[in-house]
Formats: structure tokens, C-alpha cells, sequence
């Protein structure tokens, strides 16, 4: 496939680790984490043998045996099915006859509307439930501090039912905001809404999908083809999120001083809205769903222990985390390059994903060889290589609800997803690393890797920029950490910004900065010793995001 470029960089690889097996290197501790092994790993991981590391696919499966035999041979405990490195996640492709209904009261009137008649229910609506409340308007439902837009402003949405509208958003939105806009629903039930309805979105636009924490099936035939896909407990209950026409809207508003048109009509021209409680207002969820599992798939974590030396802190752990797939390869020809841009080659289809996360991969394959060969920390020390982060976190996702270890005897989750570049590739960021999560749900956790990064020969500089709730790419929720977090488990997310080569077939292991990685793993493996020698977990005090662009060190508790 790419025979010239590959064997060229697999070459350069080769020599650069034999020089550096040449020299001694430490057993174990955080010393043993060196280049040489690192360029090792990822340039088999990455290399067209394995086409991509797809989910469901052989090469993603030669990847997890490669993990597991390399945690064999350091001595790590294997914790998955039967007694092995893997443990088996269930893909469920469910179709739902839904019976579910939404009724409004305006002033003592009803109307009730069925799912698919007048209302639109996700696919994925969790279990069975009765949900109400009075009703609260959030004018565009955005709340970005640097962009000076707070629509929850003299409003209390929790135990409301919430509602906004604006599929554009205002005109004094931030460009490139197509994140924020979609995560509106999201954003409105962690602020404890109890249910959020907005506007049928219009056609190509708003937010897409009707899946609860699921990507969409392509139909091949839509009889019987699944609504949506599941790793965690569907019939679960869940916060209500619903979509509608105007005819719902106009009788919601029907008993306020401003009426649904108005507001209609700022909305489309993009001007501020107000936000307000509705007056006599009430909506009532009564959640029926009828579910059938029509389809089953099946892909792997690869999980394993290094076990703490507390006879009792041993049954807590310090969690490590990393995606192992990627996208694959393309099945049809790239299309003609734009410009200025050479053509691109017909015969280079595999997405290597050396960046994307096979950086993320070969860090904490070096952190557990690091625990498993030098000293025990008190706590254990928790991998898991997850599948399937491409597909909707569905590897993630899935161990959260199917823990291999009790999920309330993890105390921390360090998670690493693209750490072997530069943020577009700038030389000026070679020493920054973007840390995002560390201090909405525990404040000590955040302090703790300030404290660990400082202790470092040569420390970081940890930029907390995409820890801003208001950042536009929404990086918080895109990779595995956040089903922790979702979870109530502190986290902290490793990330070295995107670049050029983010999902294209160009993200190679010759453009890999190896040494960054180490230096990333390094501080990851000191803030987990740490946490995993504390006499107590570190405590959870959910104060939310409050480090964002330009903020240094520590934070008050």
C-alpha cells in the first residue's frame, strides 16, 4: 500500500530502536518509560498489517493479542473473561415500537401527543417512566462566558423541564460553535433539568440522529434494520429529550405574554431571546418504549491489573485508559486533490492511526510495564485498552455498566487519546499538553497531577484551554474518559491537540513524536502512583469546570 513511505519509516524505526536497546534501561518505575520501546510498539500497531484497527475487524483483533502477550510477558494479572486479557463487549442493535406520549397543560387545558405524532423521542428513550414538571425557556439554551451569551441567566432549570430553540443559534454565536449547538440537551440536564424539548430541526441541520448514546444504522432494510446501537443498559431510565413542530410550541406558549411566533421569528433572524418561566405551564412524560434486540456484534477490551501492595488499598484502583481502534481503511478510490494539492495516492487507503490513538495505546502499554516491573503503590493499578472509541465510546461505555472490578472501587481515570503530536503540528508546542476534566469533579485529583507535573525533571506546560465547558469542539465528551466521568468517577484527559492528519489516512508513524509521548505517559504514570498511595480516595466535591484558557497551577477546594 504505501510500500515506499512504510518501509521507509519502518526502516528509520528499526535502527532508532536498536541504537537505543543498545544502552541500559531501567527495570520498571517511571525511567523505564523510553523511547525505544514505545517507537517499537506503535510502529507495528500502526502499519498497514493490521488495516486500521477497525472495529470488528482481524486487524483490530491482531492488535488486542499483541497488547495481551505484551502484559504476559511484564507479569501483568489478567482480569478479562475466563481467566484472559479480554473481555467480551456486547453491540446490541435494537429496534423500538415506542408507545411513549407527551402531554401539555396550558391553563388548566391538555393535549397530549404521541411519539412520532405531533413529538419526537430518541429511539434510545431509557427505560419506562413517568416524568414532570413546570416549564422553563432558555431562549438559544447556550451559556459561553467568553462569547458573553448566557441564556440561563436569571433562570433555575433544575427539576424543570427545559426548553430553547434556534437551530443557528444567535448571530453573535462563535464561529465553528456546531458542537455546542448539538450538546445544548446535554448541557441543560447536567445543569438538572429534568427533560429538554426544543424545535424539530430543519432538514440536514440541528441536531440529527434520535439515539440516546448511540450512532444511527445505515438502513439496508428498514423494517429491520436496528433504531439504534446499545452497549449499556437501554432500559435504564433516562432524562426525556424530545423534538417538535410549531403546533406543539404554539399550544406550550399559548398561555405566556410572549407567544411561540415571536419568538419564532427572532429565532430565525438570529436576534437575542428572553428567557422566562412559562406561565401555568406543565409537560408530562409517560415513556413507554417496546424494544427487540435484532441484531448482536462482538469486539473486546483488553484489560488487565497490576495489583497494589495495601493489603486492604488493594481492592481500589487507579484506572488507565486508551482506545486501541481506528477507522479502518477506504473501500472506494480518495477523490481528486483541491487546488493546490497534489493527488492523492489511489493504493493509500489505510487510516494507520499512529496519532489517533495508537499514541495513546503504546503510553499505557509503557505505564503498565512500568508498575508491573518497579515498585507497588499501595492501590492497584486498573488498564483497559478500549474498543470500538471510533464507533460512539462503545468500548467505554460498556465497562462502565459491565465492570471487571466494582465501579465504585475506582477512584481516579487517566485517559490518553492523541499525545504524539503537536497541536497542528506548531513547533512552539512541543512542550504543552491540553489537560482537560481534572477539576469538575474533584478538585484534589486536579491538584494531585499539578503537584506530579511539577515534580518532573523537565515539567509540561498543561494548557487547561479545552477544559472550558464553552470549547467549541466539545473535546470533554469525545473520547472514553467521559463514560467515567458520566459515571461520577474523577478523570483526567491527556490530549496534544489535533493536526492536519487527525482521521486521514496520513496519520503515520514517521510523523510520531515519541519523545512527547513519553513525557505525557511520565507525568501520567507519576499523578497515578500518587493517587494510588493516598490513604483515601481523592474526594469528589463536583465543583465543575473552573480552569480554562490561561489558567496555571492549583485551584482553592
Amino acid at each position: 500500500m504505501r510500500a515506499r513511505r512504510t518501509l521507509a519509516s519502518t526502516l528509520c524505526a528499526v535502527t532508532l530502536v536498536a541504537s537505543l536497546a543498545a544502552q541500559p534501561a531501567p527495570r520498571g518505575g517511571i525511567d523505564s518509560i523510553q523511547i525505544g520501546p514505545l517507537t517499537e510498539w506503535l510502529t507495528f500497531l500502526s502499519s498497514d498489517q493490521l488495516q486500521g484497527r477497525a472495529t470488528y475487524t482481524e486487524g483490530l483483533g491482531v492488535a488486542a493479542s499483541y497488547i495481551a502477550e505484551r502484559l504476559r510477558e511484564w507479569g501483568v494479572k489478567p482480569v478479562g473473561d475466563n481467566g484472559t486479557y479480554f473481555q467480551t463487549v456486547r453491540v446490541l442493535g435494537v429496534r423500538n415500537a415506542s408507545k411513549s406520549t407527551v402531554t401539555v397543560e396550558v391553563n388548566g387545558q391538555t393535549r397530549t401527543f404521541t411519539d412520532g405524532e405531533g413529538i419526537t423521542l430518541p429511539r434510545n428513550q431509557g427505560g419506562t417512566q413517568t416524568v414532570a414538571g413546570d416549564v422553563v425557556f432558555a431562549g438559544y439554551g447556550l451559556q459561553i462566558p467568553t462569547a458573553k451569551l448566557d441564556d440561563y441567566d436569571g433562570i433555575d432549570p433544575k427539576g424543570k423541564v427545559l426548553v430553547w430553540m434556534g437551530a443557528q443559534g444567535p448571530s453573535t454565536l462563535p464561529g465553528g460553535s456546531g458542537r455546542l449547538l448539538s450538546a445544548r440537551g446535554r448541557q441543560a440536564l447536567e445543569k438538572g433539568a429534568i427533560a429538554v424539548v426544543s424545535p424539530t430541526p430543519p432538514p440536514g441541520g440541528g441536531r440529527g440522529g434520535r439515539g440516546r448514546g448511540g450512532d444511527q444504522t445505515a438502513a439496508t432494510n428498514p423494517e429491520t434494520a436496528p433504531h439504534f446501537t446499545a452497549v449499556q443498559r437501554y432500559e435504564n431510565p433516562a432524562a426525556p429529550s424530545a423534538t417538535a413542530p410549531d403546533d406543539f410550541f404554539e399550544f406550550l406558549f399559548s398561555g405566556s405574554d410572549v407567544k411561540y411566533a415571536e419568538l419564532k421569528d427572532k429565532a430565525v433572524k438570529r436576534e437575542p431571546l428572553p428567557a422566562f418561566a412559562l406561565k401555568n405551564a406543565k409537560i408530562t412524560f409517560n415513556i413507554d418504549p417496546a424494544y427487540t434486540v435484532v441484531r448482536t456484534q462482538f469486539t473486546r477490551n483488553v484489560v488487565g491489573v497490576v495489583e497494589g501492595s495495601d493489603p486492604k488499598l488493594k481492592n481500589t484502583y487507579v484506572v488507565y485508559g486508551a482506545h486501541y481502534d481506528h477507522m479502518g481503511y477506504r473501500e472506494v478510490a480518495p477523490r481528486p486533490g483541491r487546488g493546490n494539492q497534489p493527488p492523492p495516492d489511489p493504493n493509500d487507503r489505510i487510516y494507520n492511526g499512529a496519532d489517533d490513538d495508537g499514541s495513546g495505546t503504546v503510553a499505557i502499554m509503557a505505564i503498565a510495564r512500568a508498575f508491573a516491573q518497579g515498585p507497588k503503590p499501595k492501590r492497584s493499578l486498573l488498564f483497559v485498552w478500549h474498543a470500538g472509541e471510533e464507533n460512539g465510546l462503545l468500548g467505554s461505555r460498556y465497562y462502565v455498566e459491565f465492570p471487571v472490578v466494582p465501579l465504585e472501587s475506582l477512584v481516579a481515570q487517566l485517559n490518553m487519546d492523541m499525545v504524539g503530536r503537536n497541536r497542528d503540528d506548531k513547533r512552539e508546542e512541543s512542550n504543552i499538553v491540553y489537560v482537560v476534566g481534572s477539576d469538575r469533579i474533584s478538585t484534589e485529583l486536579h491538584n494531585i497531577n499539578e503537584e506530579a507535573n511539577a515534580s518532573l525533571p523537565k515539567p509540561l506546560t498543561m494548557n487547561y484551554e479545552m477544559n472550558d465547558p464553552a470549547e467549541p469542539q466539545s473535546i470533554y465528551t469525545r473520547s472514553d474518559h467521559y463514560s467515567y466521568a458520566s459515571k461520577g468517577i474523577p478523570i483526567v484527559f491527556y490530549f496534544t491537540g489535533l493536526h492536519a492528519d487527525y482521521h486521514q489516512v496520513s496519520d503515520t508513524v514517521d510523523k510520531i513524536l515519541f519523545d512527547k509521548i513519553r513525557r505525557v505517559a511520565q507525568l501520567a504514570y507519576e499523578t497515578g502512583r500518587r493517587v494510588a498511595n493516598l490513604d483515601r480516595a481523592p474526594e469528589r466535591d463536583n465543583k465543575g469546570p473552573r480552569v480554562g484558557k490561561g489558567s496555571k497551577g492549583k485551584i482553592g477546594r
